[in-house]
């Protein structure tokens, strides 16, 4: 069967860098890499086919060879042999590349494991989203342990190097045309195995204790917002680096106002008597009352601005939004019998028993059925 183009194995073009081959491989050998796929006879093909093409692409001498005179040319040199690949093992040639997908380097057990990163749900109120806030987070995670500094091994004693993988935290075993690696099973790819585990932390390094942390919202969060405080996670084992903690905001509900982007959007009522006659009215802001002047016949939805007086943008130079007031004409549902002579009258002086801007609209809809 004649072998494919090495650039189409990888899905490149010929004009491709040595930068974006490795990209390509990488990609792809992840998807069809045997130990995501076991059993699978034709990933295993493929990832084969692939590697080779790999080779021979990302060695600019072979490469000019290939381009220059096509599989004749390179046969021989992207073979397998039974170490691995090419006569080399194959973690030399590819350890960069699968280091952090399967199971990483030799120098994992040597710097660690990083701890666990934490969620904090945290609910504030519409102000305090508005224009920020502090708060003292109590959390519940894991400490390094006092009593042997994190290294897992009673005061007096040191943990050992582990004899099966020599402190590697990894062990080779053969898949295939492959020489792979995994963690070991016996230290768990830390490198170290505890002989005498330390009473506190029974040989973790680690002790679980509750931490006050610090925590300042910025102005303008909203809801379903992260909060991302670097190293507050759980402590790492065996020297390795603490986790991270995420605070996710939660944003309750305002009585008065609703949010719009940086906008906030406050519905007022008023009386009927106030919209046709005009009126100085109070409205409730983030920051207290201010006077609004309602001009004499305004509809009920008629909005107006504040400008300046919404939420802070939170990647805006400070920039704050508007508050959008919507007034609300309010409609008396019972009257006493005075008011209703009151309002007949109206109706009567006006020549119309209903409002002029509803006859028009009424007119509008006669002429469209006549």
């Amino acid at each position: 069967m004649a072998k494919l183009d090495y650039y189409a194995v990888l899905e490149v073009n010929k004009n491709a860098s040595g930068t974006e081959i490795k990209k390509a491989y990488r990609r792809l050998a992840i998807q069809y890499h045997p130990d995501k796929n076991p059993g699978d006879a034709e990933a295993e093909s493929k990832f084969k086919e692939l590697t080779e093409a790999y080779t021979i692409l990302s060695d600019p001498q072979k490469r000019a060879t290939y381009d220059q005179f096509g599989h004749a040319g390179v046969d021989g040199s992207g073979g397998f042999s039974s170490n691995g690949f090419g006569g080399a093992p194959f973690e030399d040639i590819f350890g960069d590349i699968f280091g952090d997908i399967f199971g990483g380097g030799s120098r994992r057990g040597s710097h660690g494991q990083r701890g666990d990163d934490l969620r904090y749900n945290l609910t504030i109120s519409f102000e305090e989203a508005a224009f920020g806030t502090e708060k003292n987070l109590q959390l519940p995670r894991k400490q390094a342990c006092e009593t042997c500094h994190g290294s897992g091994a009673r005061p007096g004693t040191e943990p050992q190097t582990c004899s099966t993988c020599r402190g590697a935290g990894q062990v080779r075993y053969q898949q295939g045309f492959f020489t792979m690696t995994r963690p070991c099973p016996d230290c768990h790819g830390k490198g170290k195995i505890i002989a005498d585990p330390c009473p506190d932390c029974r040989g973790t390094g680690q002790v679980k204790s509750k931490r006050t942390v610090a925590l300042k919202v910025p102005a303008g969060v909203e809801d379903g917002i992260r909060l991302k405080l670097s190293g507050e996670g759980d402590a790492g084992s065996q020297g390795g680096p603490p986790g991270d903690l995420y605070v996710v905001i939660s944003v309750e509900e305002h009585s008065i106002f609703k949010r719009d982007g940086q906008d906030v959007i406050c519905e007022v009522p008023i009386s009927f008597v106030q919209a046709a006659l005009g009126c100085d009215l109070q409205v409730p802001t983030l920051e207290g009352k201010l006077n609004l002047k309602v001009p004499a016949g305004t509809q009920t939805g008629k909005i107006f601005k504040l400008s300046g007086k919404g939420i802070v943008a939170l990647q805006g130079h400070h920039r704050r939004g508007d508050q959008l007031v919507v007034l609300k004409v309010e409609v008396p549902t019972k009257l006493n019998s005075r008011q209703r002579e009151l309002l007949e009258e109206f109706a009567k002086e006006g020549g119309e028993d209903i409002h002029p801007q509803g006859q028009s609209f009424f007119d509008k809809v006669k002429d469209l059925f006549d």
